[in-house]
């Protein structure tokens, strides 16, 4: 069982749920980490749990915050070497990647390379690098245990049948998110106003967007394809609006595994730090007597294109992946400025696939420099 943690974006939503789970039980936090947003959480966070290393990215930031701390024994750090000290600090057994986006990459790349435990809630760091890290894994002995609740259920159905021969299909569960049942031209003039209202899960906007866009199941796909290194045909989604079956697994025999619990996020992430384990949760449980009826759809490729361009990135490999990855991070970045329209997200990400060359069997600069190309492409 974990002891002591690590927290690479400890101020979000993740971060902080994070952190409630590990003050219930009991865990030390050597390191936490913050973009610089939003310093007064990460302050009280830092009086509350102590840490010996406080990551701010932002460098202005970072000054300040040392400041407003200037009374506690905390190292204060900056930047992407910051990031990369928290996530290789000594005596933290786990490494929590909490933080949005390509930014994660390194540091968990880092921290596996220590033989940690990694408790990964960054799917941007499988979806573009996926390959380059299970193979990491596997060669220092880290442990990789996913925090998403799709890949979490996943991980705990498959404890059932480890050999991965025995399975016939993955199948992810999506809310759908705010826009189900709406129609391409439908979304044309929706806002992020109303992108952001997540039906089941509070999330930071970006991943509330990508939920919207259905570009988030996309990228689970993505990830689930490189955590059990099972081809796209055996990765298949289900719309359940309730948000109770977080995923299921089919195996050959036709036998159907799946995890159902509220829609909580401190449930994988206690698992994650429990594993193999299960501890006592003082959490109401999933009470199926007075939970609403479940059920499944098929996800409308047509009306949420983003979710077909993921499937196509998945199809083709290499580092098409990273390519889809940076361009949606734009453009979604350009959305919640309220720069471009809804549907604009899913052209500007086909426009970066058109415009970037896919390199095949690439190397961490390749894919670095794919992510960057992608970037300049939405944005020109």
């Amino acid at each position: 069982m974990t002891k002591t943690i690590s927290l690479l974006g400890s101020t979000g939503s993740i971060g902080r749920q994070t952190l409630d789970v590990a003050q219930q039980l009991g865990l030390s936090v050597a390191a936490l980490t913050a973009r610089g947003g939003n310093l007064d959480l990460l302050e009280q966070q830092t009086r509350q749990f102590r840490p010996r290393l406080a990551a701010v990215y932002d460098p202005e930031a970072a000054q300040a915050f040392a400041q407003r701390v200037r009374d506690l024994p905390v190292k204060v750090v900056s930047g992407p070497e910051g990031l990369l000290e928290a996530a290789v600090i000594d005596g933290a057994d786990t490494v929590v990647t909490a933080v949005v986006g390509m930014v994660g990459l390194r540091p968990t790349l880092a921290a596996i390379e220590r033989g940690r435990r990694i408790a990964l809630a960054n799917k941007e760091t499988l979806v573009c690098a996926g390959e380059l890290v299970m193979d990491a894994a596997d060669r220092y002995g880290a442990q990789i245990v996913p925090v998403d609740s799709e890949h979490s259920a996943i991980f705990q159905c498959m404890q059932g049948c480890r050999d991965r021969r025995q399975v016939r299909r993955l199948l992810l569960t999506c809310s759908g998110g705010p826009f189900f049942g709406m129609k391409f031209e439908e979304l044309e003039r929706m806002t992020s106003k109303y992108a952001l209202r997540h039906p089941n899960w509070k999330m930071g906007p970006k991943i509330t967007v990508d939920c919207a866009t259905l570009m988030n199941k996309g990228l689970e796909v993505i990830e689930a394809m490189r955590l059990y290194r099972l081809p796209l045909e055996q990765v298949d989604v289900l719309i359940h609006r309730q948000s109770i079956v977080h995923s299921l697994v089919e195996y050959r025999d036709g036998a159907v595994l799946a995890q159902l619990g509220t829609p909580d996020m401190r449930l994988p992430i206690r698992y994650a730090f429990t594993y193999p384990d299960r501890g006592e949760n003082p959490a109401e449980p999933l009470d199926l007597l007075t939970s609403p009826p479940l059920t499944f759809a098929a996800p409308d490729r047509a009306a949420f294109p983003c979710f077909a361009l993921a499937e196509a990135a998945a199809r083709e490999g290499g580092t098409a992946c990273a390519v889809l990855n940076g361009a949606n991070e734009e453009a979604v970045g350009l959305f919640l400025k309220d720069r471009i329209g809804f549907n604009d997200i899913s052209r500007l990400v086909e426009k970066a696939r058109r415009a970037v060359p896919v390199v095949y069997h690439p190397a961490l600069a390749d894919i670095l420099e794919a992510d960057a190309a992608a970037r300049r492409a939405v944005l020109t």
